[in-house]
C-alpha cells in the first residue's frame, strides 16, 4: 500500500507542476486574472495533497486500513475538487459550459477534510 500511496503522490505532484507551468504560461493568454487564480488554487491544492499522500505512504502512525481508507478519500477528493476546478476555470477556452459539475467541487473538498479527520484520529488513537 505504501508504494502505491507514494507512487500516486509523485504522480499528483508532477502533474501539479506541469498544469501550474501551463497555467502561469499557455493559459495565461486566454484567460482572465479570476479565471487564472482559480485554476490556480486547483493547482495548489492539488500539491498540498501530494504532499499529504506523500507523508501518508511514509508515516508509521497509520494503520494499513486507515492508509487505504485515506488514499481513496484523498484521491478522489482531489480528482472532484481540483479536476472540477480546472473544467469550470477553463470553460472559456474549451466553450463548454461545466457550471452543472459545479456540485462536484465542494464533494471533492469534503472528500479531503474527511480524509484529513481520519489522519487525525489514527494519529490521536495511536497508543506508542
Amino acid at each position: 500500500m505504501e508504494r502505491k500511496i507514494t507512487v500516486t503522490a509523485v504522480l499528483l505532484g508532477m502533474t501539479a507542476i506541469i498544469l501550474g507551468a501551463f497555467g502561469a504560461h499557455a493559459l495565461k493568454k486566454h484567460l482572465t486574472v479570476e479565471e487564472l487564480l482559480t485554476f490556480e488554487t486547483g493547482v495548489k491544492y492539488q500539491m498540498y495533497h501530494a504532499l499529504f499522500l506523500l507523508f501518508l505512504g511514509l508515516t508509521t502512525l497509520v494503520t494499513e486500513k486507515g492508509k487505504k481508507t485515506i488514499f481513496q478519500l484523498v484521491l478522489f477528493g482531489v480528482i472532484f475538487f481540483s479536476g472540477s476546478i480546472y473544467l469550470l476555470a477553463t470553460k472559456t477556452i474549451t466553450g463548454i459550459d461545466f457550471k452543472p459539475l459545479g456540485i462536484i467541487t465542494p464533494i471533492g473538498g469534503t472528500l479531503l477534510i474527511v480524509g484529513w479527520a481520519i489522519l487525525l484520529w489514527q494519529i490521536l488513537k495511536d497508543r506508542r
